[in-house]
């Protein structure tokens, strides 16, 4: 279980890494408080769902998997619009958090979703 722990959390740290990238060096925004701010709002799926992931709940991972969802849809219309290598890089770390994310609910025993 701790193997498929740190593939989740070693494609959420590389699409963390992505955005970064993107947001700061490659396609900033004119104004720094409103680029900082971006950023915030696009690594927040991330953020809320680490926790989660961290303590191996079954809940972490099913919403690491959503959340993955969504940097796949971003990923595709990076690609479309142009910028390939950031949009293949996001999307296959997506699609490979997604796996990770259900392998990991597949190996969790019934009841480990994680209590509210």
């Amino acid at each position: 279980m701790a193997g498929f722990q740190f593939l989740a959390l070693l494609c959420m740290g590389s699409l963390f890494a992505l955005t970064g990238l993107r947001q700061f060096f490659i396609d900033p925004l004119p104004a720094a408080t409103v680029n900082a701010l971006w950023f915030a709002l696009q690594v927040l799926p991330l953020l809320v769902v680490l926790p989660g992931v961290l303590r191996r709940h079954g809940r972490g991972f099913f919403y690491a998997a959503l959340v993955a969802l969504l940097y796949f849809v971003h990923g595709v219309l990076a690609t479309a619009a142009g910028r390939q290598a950031l949009g293949l890089a996001e999307t296959a770390f997506s699609i490979g958090l997604l796996a990770v994310a259900f392998l990991a609910l597949r190996r969790l025993p019934r009841g480990a979703g994680g209590a509210p």
